[in-house]
């Protein structure tokens, strides 16, 4: 008998790290394939909730939050680009590359949930970021990426239009910070075992087993 693991990710689609954490989480979760019963939600985080529509340019705005220089910022990106490459995702940096707001891109992906596709959005709008130059905060985008996993186009439209999960997403989003999560991302295994940050797959792998075999 499978030992059942429901792994809730808290991440961001903008969050190199949440797409590398995630790309190791499922490296390691691939050796328990005969042992474990995975099932995967995704929960909201925003890294800029108030990032303006059009958002900004990326290295302008980590120089101004985070003091990255452009040496820094150049490093920074071969270092993620080699550890996608390994993890066959790849990024594509570029200079004009932007930083956006994800707002209604959590709508989308809160919706998704309920229609069994969410992982596959996720996937999806971390594809079109990273690697395909894409500006995620903006309606006809991710309404097409939407499409593109199956969604429905005119439930994907007027779910931005009218911002029918807004409310929800804060809440979500509220939840996560009073629980003490304030970076990402985050795994938290059926409801109890926390792992902060982009581990690695043999981390990964080890607190698994102690799960399975628990």
């Amino acid at each position: 008998m499978k030992t059942p693991l429901h792994i809730d990710i808290v991440s961001d689609v903008v969050c190199p790290w949440c797409i590398i954490g995630f790309k190791r989480l499922e490296k390691a979760l691939a050796g328990f394939a005969d042992r474990a019963d995975v099932s995967l939600r995704w929960h909201a985080f925003e890294l800029n909730p108030h990032m303006p529509e059009g958002g900004e340019n990326l290295r302008a705005h980590l120089a101004a939050k985070y003091g990255t220089t452009l040496e820094g910022s150049i490093a920074a990106r071969k270092r993620l680009t080699a550890m996608g490459e390994e993890l066959g995702f790849p990024f594509d940096y570029f200079d004009e590359m932007r930083m956006f707001n994800t707002f209604k891109a959590h709508q989308l992906l809160l919706w998704a949930h309920g229609e069994g596709k969410q992982t596959e959005l996720k996937l999806r709008l971390f594809s079109a970021f990273f690697g395909e130059r894409k500006a995620i905060d903006e309606t006809e985008v991710l309404v097409k990426e939407a499409v593109e996993v199956g969604l429905d186009e005119g439930r994907a439209r007027h779910i931005l239009a009218e911002n029918t999960y807004a409310d929800a997403v804060r809440e979500e989003e509220r939840r996560w910070q009073q629980l003490g999560l304030h970076a990402v991302p985050a795994f938290i295994i059926n409801s109890k075992y926390v792992i902060q940050g982009a581990q690695d797959t043999s981390v990964l792998a080890t607190r698994i087993e102690k799960l399975v075999n628990a």
